[in-house]
């Protein structure tokens, strides 16, 4: 008789997420998961007790594998940039852990490293400290929005709908390629630097002896 394997925690979640990778959240049993280890199933339960405490490991795992822009003295618009096109990046590897990962409000901890280069960054923008985090808050929604389309396919069906019957003249739409989707991307992340740059500025240009007045609401009216 083949021995069983021991298995370790991190192993337990490597093993996890190749199999996810393959077939998806949904297809990730325990059982399986075992027989991936050459493992005996009960083993596996005194390291995970649960099928949602092992997803938070493998999400964790992945989180581990963003790395950082090197290049603090940068712009800060570079460095958001490459931020969230490495951030971009990870999801393409792992488009079925991310995409579920994506649907719970937890996907993003205080101390990810990405959330710690994020609201650094945004605090070197210029943006007020009491306000990086809402302006974080609403990148990540940006983000991880237009990625999840891209990942699930709603954003290359969106692409191809037929315009309004008042728009005459338009060329018939193609599906959307994976250069096209890389440049919508880039658009959206062009269009985030500016309005973190236009707000910002508008702060910075409206600053008086009002200083207990939020970022957001100084802003509003700009």
């Amino acid at each position: 008789m083949e021995a069983r394997a021991v298995v370790r925690g991190r192993g337990i979640c490597v093993a996890a997420l190749r199999l996810i990778d393959a077939d998806g959240v949904e297809a990730l049993t325990m059982r399986k998961l075992a027989a991936e280890l050459n493992a005996n199933p009960m083993s596996l339960y005194h390291h995970v007790p649960n099928k949602e405490a092992l997803l938070r490991g493998v999400a964790k795992l992945v989180g581990s594998q963003f790395r950082t822009p090197e290049g603090e003295d940068r712009p800060w618009q570079e460095r958001l940039r490459q931020l969230a096109m490495d951030f971009r990046a990870l999801a393409h590897r792992h488009p079925n852990l991310v995409a579920h990962t994506f649907s719970h409000p937890d996907f993003i901890q205080p101390g990810d490293p990405f959330w710690l280069e994020l609201t650094g960054t945004l605090a070197a923008a210029g943006v007020p400290q009491r306000e990086v985090p809402r302006v974080g808050a609403v990148l990540c929604a940006v983000f991880s929005g237009l990625l999840l389309t891209e990942l699930n396919g709603a954003l290359q069906r969106w692409t191809t709908l037929p315009p309004s019957p008042a728009v005459h003249g338009g060329e018939e739409a193609s599906e959307v390629t994976s250069a096209d989707a890389d440049t919508l991307f880039r658009r959206a992340l062009d269009a985030a630097i500016v309005g973190v740059e236009s707000q910002t500025a508008a702060c910075v240009a409206g600053r008086g002896t009002d200083g207990g007045t939020s970022w957001t609401s100084r802003c509003r009216a700009s």
